[in-house]
């Protein structure tokens, strides 16, 4: 990760319309209570500093959290910089429902985990394939051509927003 990959990942995400906002481990907790939309659900984020234990964000999710949430919450494995894409692990925590169910997706990545590009990426998780675990690549919102004109929203969230965790 660099400044340049900070910087590429940010603009990638401003052309497919997805916010992101910046902050750090003192200002977490307030940050993402200003971003989420309640209901809010979401997962152990497993980024060192930071939980959604201070937050209005609900834990861990149930059926009737999932149903119910207008935001949820997660931590991402990896961002890719060259085109706004999160890596996003399928784990027994829930992390791939609770970005995929809920209108809004808050995706929270750590700075130092924002690659250049898909190449480095994949080879980041090459292991965790090896192991027989499983990831999901999402850049945006949920869309689809199949029914003719683009329509969004339709097997995932409606609204991603991302938040990058700074490096101390």
């Amino acid at each position: 990760m660099s400044d340049t990959d900070t910087q590429l990942f940010a603009s990638s995400l401003a052309a497919i319309d997805v916010p992101l906002t910046r902050t750090d481990t003192a200002g977490f907790a307030s940050t993402i209570d200003s971003l989420v939309t309640e209901p809010a659900v979401g997962v152990p984020l497993h980024l060192e500093g930071v939980s959604l234990d201070d937050t209005v964000v609900q834990t861990p999710p149930t059926p009737r959290l999932l149903r119910e949430a207008e935001t949820g919450v997660t931590g991402v494995g990896h961002a890719i910089a060259e085109h706004g894409t999160l890596v996003i692990d399928s784990d027994d925590a829930g992390t791939e429902p609770v970005s995929l169910y809920p209108p809004t997706h808050l995706a929270v990545v750590r700075e130092s985990d924002i690659l250049p590009d898909v190449a480095s990426a994949t080879a980041s998780v090459g292991e965790r394939f090896a192991a027989g675990g499983s990831a999901v690549f999402a850049t945006g919102v949920s869309s689809t051509g199949d029914m003719g004109a683009l329509v969004e929203g339709v097997h995932g969230p409606k609204h991603v927003e991302v938040v990058v965790l700074t490096d101390q």
